[in-house]
């Protein structure tokens, strides 16, 4: 594991081989697998589960119920949400929010600038097109773009 001097990781939750690059910020809860590229400016949350043979591009940021399967790639400055009424709260009622999960499946592929919602299921091997706005769940080997990513019929699944 090599993790830049610039970076605060605060998680002991990082496998072995993987590299977590110059100004990122890792919370201590935070899971990440073997053999993972995490590129500069990144942030993850507490409850995030990041698999194995994962590259997470620059300015990438991953909020609590986050969960990224093995071999996915995450292009730069892709959004992932985790709040669907997002509120400025303070106290004890932040404490009380359950954010749904999201799951990027495994060998997925998302392209730069892409937004994705809360609680959307990416799946197995699907590609998400650059700058898209993912609102609904993506199916298997589906290729979705746009605003709001649609998959298209007449592109073929992998």
């Amino acid at each position: 594991m090599k993790i830049h001097k610039l970076s605060d990781v605060n998680s002991n939750k990082i496998g072995t081989g993987t590299t977590v690059w110059q100004y990122c910020v890792i919370l201590g809860k935070a899971q990440i697998g073997k053999d993972c590229n995490i590129c500069s400016h990144c942030f993850i949350e507490n409850d995030v589960v990041i698999g194995d043979r994962v590259t997470i591009k620059n300015g990438v940021y991953i909020y609590d119920s986050v969960h990224i399967e093995n071999d996915v790639f995450i292009g730069p400055n892709v959004t992932f949400t985790n709040d669907i009424y997002p509120r400025s709260l303070r106290g004890e009622k932040k404490n009380e929010i359950i954010y749904p999960k999201t799951l990027v499946s495994k060998g997925a592929s998302i392209g730069g600038g892409a937004s994705i919602l809360p609680g959307i299921i990416i799946g197995i091997n699907a590609i998400v097109g650059a700058g898209a706005v993912v609102t609904k769940n993506v199916e298997d080997g589906a290729i979705v773009y746009g605003d709001a990513a649609t998959q298209k019929s007449d592109i073929k699944k992998l």
